[in-house]
């Protein structure tokens, strides 16, 4: 046997390895919007030699696409019916449930048991919110981080115990505000939700708001200010700032600052948060 015939059955068998492993598809270098794609899988079979050990035959095989081609497909998710849908269309079906809940027991209830957001999937729990859920101060983030989707709270690790310091040091506490995100499950890798799954989610933290019915709400990092205020405007450029959050026919103010994980990466802007605590407190006590 040659050994180009070699090379070929040990790139058969690699490729036969990667199938058994669940590999389905093939990347290159052009992005490809994975929600827009058809349910079936394309499967072809390689082509095999002749002097290729009968035990393979067996085993599932995978063609290379053409060279410049890629194979697009993937298997629709199993996770439930609204999993597989399109972003825009998911964020539809979550403002048609969430309109109709009357409480923020009925909106956790139905956040566990909502499947059209993917990140659901790959959490380990629902973070739905912290503190006293009639306090009149709401604080919201952006999304869970690992200790806060171990333990099912949100602001549970170090961010959370230096929000915690901020709060205190202006005379507050968890049982004198209420704490959320934006997105409730955490994003892999503690990265950033993205702006499909912000639009998704946006819905429901839009009803725990009008359900909550703050008098001051504090958004905590540039996802979370823009989600709210609608802003473009980078964090440093809108931190210190009041927005305008219009609900149930009142409006309430949105105060943008510092994300407590950015502060723990940039210790030195800690002095900018503090400068944004006392507008808060100053707001708080009808000074601001």
């Amino acid at each position: 046997m040659s050994a180009s015939d070699d090379r070929q059955r040990d790139l058969i068998a690699t490729l036969d390895f990667h199938v058994a492993a669940g590999v389905d598809v093939m990347l290159d270098e052009h992005p490809h919007d994975r929600f827009n794609e058809a349910d079936a899988p394309v499967r072809a079979e390689a082509p095999r030699l002749e002097t290729q050990p009968a035990i393979a035959e067996t085993r599932p095989r995978l063609e290379l696409p053409p060279r410049g081609e890629v194979a697009t497909q993937v298997p629709t998710r199993t996770y439930g019916q609204s999993a597989a849908a399109k972003p825009g269309e998911a964020a539809g079906d979550a403002r048609a449930r969430a309109k109709d809940v009357t409480s923020l027991e009925e909106l956790e209830a139905l956040l566990a048991g909502f499947d059209g957001c993917p990140l659901k999937f790959t959490a380990k729990n629902l973070v739905f919110a912290d503190g006293d859920p009639t306090a009149k101060l709401m604080f919201i983030g952006e999304a869970p981080g690992a200790d806060e989707d171990r333990i099912g709270k949100p602001f549970m690790g170090r961010s959370g115990k230096l929000l915690d310091r901020m709060m205190a040091a202006v005379g507050l506490d968890r049982t004198s505000a209420y704490v959320t995100n934006i997105v409730p499950w955490r994003p892999p890798g503690n990265r950033n939700p993205t702006p499909q799954e912000v639009s998704i989610c946006k819905p429901f933290i839009e009803r725990q708001i009008e359900l909550a019915d703050p008098d001051l709400i504090v958004c905590l990092g540039s996802p979370a200010t823009q989600a709210i205020t609608g802003t473009k405007d980078g964090i440093l450029k809108a931190r210190g700032r009041f927005y305008p959050y219009h609900v149930a026919g009142r409006e309430i103010r949105a105060l943008a600052t510092l994300h407590p994980a950015y502060l723990l990466r940039q210790p030195l802007q800690k002095r900018l948060a503090w400068r944004d605590f006392r507008t808060l407190r100053a707001a708080l006590d009808g000074k601001a």
